[in-house]
């Protein structure tokens, strides 16, 4: 798996173009897959594809199952019969460089809703019935949460009634019957992005590339996966957690990041034989080929904070599950086809268990320049090429903005260490990934195109203007593919 050298590009469905207000899985994601076959790239790297939730963060999904449905192409709906020319002729001008969720989704919701009605009209298809029967073990729960929490105005589970909340088998019973047809509607959402995405991976193989798929560590508190197994989690008898996760101050902010998500009891993830995360990396390795687990080093200590902080200041760090999770994923899959995010805060203790797991790091050349010369993120100083290096994340400021923005200091021992102007400071950076020993190098769409930092994924700690990039389909140049191309031949990837 992590033997042979490889190069990628780092980009979201939802950055694609198209004329619906966000990118999704239609037209702009195939041409995304030629551009990379063109590149002579090997990976497509993604972030987490479930239902998005708070902040509209892929991080923060209402399951670890489910598939965004915002992500469905309504040209494929209407290819299948389920729109017509007509529905999406009132498709709304939309700013085709940045995503307005707040227009977008309401938009996405009516026209999802007019194919399912035209959906539900005729006989349903044999492989819908079948993919409801595959995935019943999560799918049911989902489906039923989302009907709830739309009839109870979108708010989360511990305000609904306390018979819904507490998922008394009467009251789920009676809601099943009353919302039959808001369950229906989920569930076919469910079965057409499936449909959708697995044709596209298809595609995507078939010319050569891989995908790696993404798990943040936690879960959201108002999801699906706490609301139907609470006994996984740190909770009080009213549902709320009683700690919540975050990171400690750090490169990105002084007060720490303060995530919300409840905390693993671990205790009672142990008496299972972690049997919840062996079926959520299967799901996700059935829509991918390699996985990165993010945060990483949560699974050795993860910084607790009580629930009601407004900062991550105030956490302790706590001793996750270690060498025993990873045992049983191993005993279930084999050899483990999963990066490990083990970025920030890093002790011996992190960096041994992912060792002995086997998998592969993540170095990030933006925080290699310290004008010292000794940072373990600089390529000369990797450890092994069991690493995967990046010019930079979806957290990072884009590769452009970061130069513009850093210290002269720094800036001065770039120029040093690469024997450039940082005139071309991107290309620069994507060159030494994958010049570098790492076996992969993955680079993030922005800094292929030498975009600023209006054009960043993410600022961590911040919710404003966050996982709205966006590009037209000119932006998506020749002369990018022949570039990576030649890269790709000149470093043997």
């Amino acid at each position: 798996m992590f033997n042979k050298r490889a190069s990628g590009v780092l980009a979201h469905p939802t950055s694609f173009p198209g004329s619906y207000g966000m990118g999704d899985l239609g037209t702009g994601a195939y041409a995304f897959v030629d551009f990379l076959a063109a590149s002579k790239q090997k990976l497509w790297q993604v972030l987490p594809l479930g239902p998005t939730g708070y902040g509209d963060s892929p991080y923060q999904s209402f399951s670890s199952f489910a598939g965004n449905h915002y992500l469905i192409s309504f040209d494929e709906l209407k290819a299948q019969g389920y729109l017509t020319d007509d529905d999406l002729a009132s498709t709304p001008a939309f700013d085709p460089r940045r995503i307005d969720f707040g227009r977008t989704i309401p938009y996405k919701m009516e026209m999802l809703r007019k194919a399912y009605d035209n959906f539900a009209v005729g006989e349903k298809p044999p492989k819908f019935k079948q993919f409801c029967t595959k995935n019943k073990d999560w799918l049911d729960d989902y489906a039923l949460f989302t009907a709830l929490k739309d009839s109870y105005g979108g708010h989360e589970w511990t305000k609904w009634d306390t018979s819904l909340a507490r998922r008394e088998p009467a009251a789920l019973k009676a809601a099943r019957e009353k919302l039959a047809d808001a369950i229906e509607f989920c569930k076919f959402l469910q079965y057409e992005f499936f449909r959708q995405w697995s044709a596209l991976k298809k595609y995507a193989n078939k010319a050569g590339v891989q995908i790696i798929g993404d798990i943040p560590i936690f879960v959201a508190h108002d999801s699906a996966d706490v609301w139907a197994s609470p006994e996984l989690y740190l909770l009080d008898k009213d549902g709320m957690p009683t700690g919540v996760a975050g990171v400690p101050p750090d490169y990105f902010t002084a007060e720490g990041q303060l995530w919300g998500n409840p905390l693993y009891n671990w205790a009672v993830h142990k008496k299972t034989g972690y049997k919840w995360w062996c079926k959520r990396v299967a799901a996700v390795l059935s829509m991918v080929d390699i996985v990165r687990i993010d945060h990483f080093r949560g699974f050795e200590s993860y910084w607790a904070v009580p629930f009601g902080e407004k900062t991550a200041v105030k956490g302790k760090w706590k001793k996750g599950p270690g060498k025993a999770l990873f045992a049983a994923l191993k005993k279930e899959f084999g050899e483990l086809p999963i990066i490990a995010e083990d970025l920030g805060e890093i002790t011996e203790k992190v960096n041994k268990l992912r060792v002995n797991a086997g998998l592969p790091g993540m170095r990030v050349l933006q925080f290699a320049f310290d004008a010292k010369g000794d940072s373990d993120y600089l390529p000369h100083n990797f450890e092994s090429s069991l690493t995967v290096a990046y010019t930079g994340t979806h957290d990072n400021d884009t590769t452009v903005g970061w130069y513009n923005s850093t210290d002269e200091i720094y800036r001065d021992y770039l120029r040093r260490y690469l024997n450039v102007s940082g005139e071309d400071v991107a290309w620069d950076l994507i060159r030494m990934a994958i010049a570098s020993s790492a076996v992969f190098a993955i680079v993030p769409l922005q800094d292929v195109m030498n975009l600023p930092s209006a054009d960043r994924m993410n600022t961590p700690g911040s919710t404003d203007g966050c996982w709205a990039f966006r590009y037209t389909p000119e932006m998506l140049a020749s002369w990018q593919a022949e570039r990576l191309a030649y890269l790709v031949g000149l470093f043997g990837r």
